[in-house]
């Protein structure tokens, strides 16, 4: 996932911080509102503090992209009349804040990298750029790759730093299993043309094989917030894009790009896979992704006017309802999805537990065939695959659990820990009766004899 992490108010240089909700209210978001002001990641979206269903004081923007007013402090109140000298500072400040080069110019810098001999190619890891000999100078300082292989340019995901901040740019990415299998469904279901959004792995899969392989067929576009992938990849390639308010960096080219590959050929159907920031806000995403659906609807040729663009939404389960609320035509697949550099997020045995993240989907069930050899199996009630731990229930008559095992085995490991808190409770309090000096149950005794009872 390689995108912004939903907005939070930050305080803007020459303004007060915006106050924190009272006990009992929230920040709720309005939403993207025309003519509104930018920050470095585009408009910024409006914010209302709620109580008990009701607004609560004054309405104001803030940025899309970072929560942490560490990130990006910018702030507004929406009636603030704000003066020309500050207006013009802003202006300056986003400039200021904007990449080094344009994208047409990476593509440029790109071409006479390729051309130099492997001992040439060099990397700049602090700075994240790749160097033409004029330039190693100003990096001497720095530490460098060199004898960058025409492979690591297949695979920037591989030779950039992830950005980790869940918030703001929540890169974890796909591990090759994960990645593979997303890739193999695709083909399998017919589509041709992969809309990235947020998934670099992905799309960098599709563009090697492209690359590689004369009777690969498959297209993709990447549309993510990190400018750094402008470095490997063409205008048509790649669009520099906020998914959290739908705002494309290269203004109506960038724009004009992706409208182009949305347009759906009998032969080349589209499917839109995004993986976004989990700590982002799930209102603006889905803001982005309808209006994404609203580009292909746009494009489309006779026979699909009553249908949605096909979608991939990567997301942990426990945001099911809230996807649901937006899209009540998706379904969430047993699948448990796994990232490289996540120390939870991973398959089976290798990480510390099971990685909660499921693919979201309005394709039907029946055609999302997930793979035996890795424990899934197919329901013949339900007709679709489930984890081979999720059995059928016949009160529910559906395979009801989330986690990758069954309801009752959940139900009894709860039941069992609840069992032996309440015991050890008792313990206490027997022991604060009977001793002048009562000893407290230490959270090392808890955790032991939940480990060994339950």
């Amino acid at each position: 996932m390689a995108a912004a992490g939903g907005a939070g108010a930050g305080g803007g240089r020459h303004q007060a911080a915006a106050p924190g909700p009272a006990p009992g209210a929230a920040l709720a978001l309005v939403g993207a509102v025309p003519g509104a002001p930018s920050c470095p990641h585009g408009p910024a979206l409006l914010f209302v503090k709620v109580s008990h269903g009701r607004e609560e004081g004054r309405r104001f923007y803030a940025c899309s992209a970072c929560r942490d007013r560490k990130d990006c402090n910018f702030f507004q109140w929406e009636d603030e009349k704000v003066s020309e000298t500050r207006l013009a500072a802003r202006e300056e400040y986003n400039r200021n804040h904007q990449p080094p080069f344009t994208h047409r110019q990476n593509v440029e810098r790109y071409k006479n990298f390729v051309l130099l001999p492997l001992s040439k190619r060099r990397f700049c890891q602090e700075c994240q750029q790749l160097l033409l000999p004029a330039e190693w100078g100003k990096h001497s300082s720095h530490q460098i790759l060199c004898d960058i292989s025409s492979a690591q340019l297949r695979s920037p995901s591989q030779l950039l730093y992830p950005l980790e901040n869940k918030k703001t740019n929540a890169q974890y990415l796909f591990a090759n299993r994960s990645c593979q299998f997303l890739l193999d469904l695709i083909i399998s279901l017919g589509f041709r043309r992969v809309l990235c959004v947020g998934t670099p792995r992905l799309h960098e899969m599709i563009q090697s094989k492209a690359s590689q392989e004369e009777d690969f067929r498959v297209r993709s576009l990447l549309l993510d917030i990190d400018f750094r992938y402008s470095q490997f990849y063409t205008e048509d390639e790649f669009c520099h894009y906020n998914m959290f308010n739908h705002y494309f960096f290269g203004g109506e080219a960038a724009h004009e790009t992706c409208r182009k590959f949305l347009h759906q050929d009998k032969d080349e159907r589209v499917i839109m896979v995004t993986d976004p920031p989990f700590g982002g806000l799930v209102e603006a995403l889905a803001s982005s992704f309808k209006k994404l659906m609203a580009m292909w609807k746009e494009t489309e040729k006779e026979g699909y006017e009553n249908q949605e663009m096909p979608m991939f939404w990567i997301f942990p389960y426990f945001f099911e309802s809230r996807i649901l609320e937006f899209f009540p035509s998706f379904s969430m697949m047993d699948y448990q999805v796994d990232y490289d550099n996540h120390a939870l997020y991973k398959h089976g045995k290798t990480g510390r537990r099971q990685s909660p993240v499921r693919i979201f989907t309005n394709l039907s069930p029946s055609m999302i065939v997930l793979p035996v050899e890795e424990g899934y199996r197919f329901c013949a009630i339900c007709q679709r695959y489930v984890s081979s731990g999720n059995q059928h229930c016949e009160i529910c008559n559906s395979c009801t659990s989330k986690l990758g095992f069954t309801v009752t085995t959940a139900t009894a490991a709860l039941f069992k820990t609840t069992l032996v808190r309440r015991l050890l409770a008792v313990l206490f309090v027997a022991r604060k009766v009977t001793s002048a000096v009562p000893v407290p149950v230490s959270p090392a005794l808890e955790h032991h004899a939940i480990q060994k009872y339950c």
